[in-house]
């Protein structure tokens, strides 16, 4: 493998060209290991970016590509469907809450965040009350193209430097109440207080349910969303939530929001729906929305990505959902969870840990240093295992089909990065 051409010429994610990052060559993957092209095998505590729920090399989805490789891998969407978007969507619908009747796919998380808030905008502009305001909240994170990047925290979050060149948004304080706390119905003022003051000009809120990800980690109170979903009913505002990296299992339920035992008006999915295997997600909707947008001037919704309804991924996304419905990943995910209850807080007394907490298959180690990247990632292979943090967040999002002792020595390979002083960045870098 020619790594010097990589580093030379590959851009990789959240990586400069001028220092660029230690790239580990992987050659193959199966279960919850990734094997290095020395040899060495790591347990992947990440999911490739918590989408490969089911793990590598899955036989299920390895025949549903295959099969459907070769006898369609792509055509238009516009004016021809296909029996695997038809099956996805149907896995899709029986699977999602019952208030969305309408899936409009397309290729990308981010993607299906632009979608949901262009039905919004359009829903409005077709009633013919224009709005152009989103409320969302602080620590949020909804993807890295324009519109997700407007309605992600400007200030606390990767996207501060192009503060001032996209559209403003309002953002409420996000709630502070943890899931196994006991609930401060206090959390819920300021959101109130701006959905009041801003109400008509509000297109919709979008969130992330209880689990807000890569804007730090956080996971909150059912309540919280509960409020939320009454406060929107009650100013006549749609209600986004953005179940991209919480959606298929991973928080315990199904979809985070169970956990609140609210419904969304639009819901967005991505990153597992297709195990790991391939780019999709899905936007999903009410029968009202959709019947609204496409009774406005235009008579249509406005949007067509060119690889929407991909055959191949459609394929293998309704072999995913055939796994969930076979029901395993509840007791997998409990069994992570069980283990992460267990082993994580005792790593909140090192000195070096500001918090721990744990939903479902998601373990997080707040430290209270930001890591060193380069050195963190060298020690966490040299452990054995895949885990990639960022700034002061060491977190754990494994295949749900991990074993207790995979588990384990993922936990175990944090706490001695955290005992290792190189790992971290001084008081200063940070």
């Amino acid at each position: 493998m020619d790594l010097a051409f990589d580093r030379r010429h590959i851009w990789h994610p959240y990586t400069s060209t001028l220092t660029p990052l230690t790239c580990y060559p992987v050659r193959s993957a199966k279960g919850v290991y990734l094997e290095l092209e020395s040899g060495e095998q790591l347990v992947d505590g990440m999911s490739s970016w918590w989408a490969a729920i089911h793990g590598y090399n899955h036989p299920v989805l390895n025949r549903a590509a295959h099969e459907q490789i070769d006898t369609l891998s792509h055509v238009m969407f516009g004016g021809i469907t296909h029996q695997p978007a038809i099956t996805l969507c149907q896995a899709l619908l029986e699977l999602a809450p019952d208030n969305l009747e309408q899936v409009f796919l397309a290729d990308s998380g981010s993607v299906a965040v632009e979608v949901s808030l262009k039905m919004a905008l359009q829903y409005w502009h077709a009633k013919g009350e224009p709005r152009s305001k989103f409320l969302t909240l602080r620590d949020g994170y909804h993807g890295d193209t324009f519109a997700a990047m407007s309605v992600t925290d400007p200030d606390n979050s990767m996207h501060s430097l192009y503060k001032g060149f996209l559209p403003e948004h309002i953002f409420a304080r996000s709630p502070q109440t943890g899931f196994w706390q006991t609930w401060q119905p206090s959390d819920l003022d300021d959101f109130r207080h701006q959905l009041a003051n801003h109400h008509q000009e509000i297109a919709a809120v979008i969130l992330e349910p209880i689990v807000q990800g890569a804007g730090g980690m956080r996971i909150y109170h059912p309540e919280f969303l509960k409020g939320v979903r009454q406060l929107c009913d009650d100013y006549g505002v749609l209600l986004i939530l953005d179940e991209i990296a919480t959606g298929f299992g991973r928080t315990g339920t199904l979809f985070a929001c169970e956990h609140a035992e609210v419904q969304p008006d639009i819901l967005c999915v991505g990153k597992a729906l297709t195990g790991g295997y391939m780019t999709l997600s899905a936007t999903l909707t009410t029968r009202h929305v959709a019947d609204t947008v496409c009774s406005g001037e235009a008579g249509c919704f406005m949007h067509g990505p060119t690889f929407m309804g991909n055959p191949l991924a459609c394929a293998v996304a309704s072999a995913s959902m055939t796994l969930l419905k076979s029901g395993e990943w509840q007791t997998q995910v409990a069994g992570i969870e069980r283990q992460f209850s267990s082993l994580l807080p005792r790593l909140k007394k090192h000195k070096k840990v500001k918090d721990v907490r744990w939903l479902g298959a998601i373990g997080v180690v707040e430290t209270t240093t930001a890591v060193d990247m380069e050195n963190i990632q060298a020690h966490f292979v040299e452990q054995g295992v895949w885990i990639r943090p960022f700034g002061r967040l060491i977190y754990m999002m494994p295949p749900f089909i991990s074993e207790p002792e995979h588990i384990e020595r993922l936990v175990m390979a944090v706490e001695s990065a955290l005992n290792e002083e190189s790992c971290f960045l001084t008081q200063t870098e940070s």
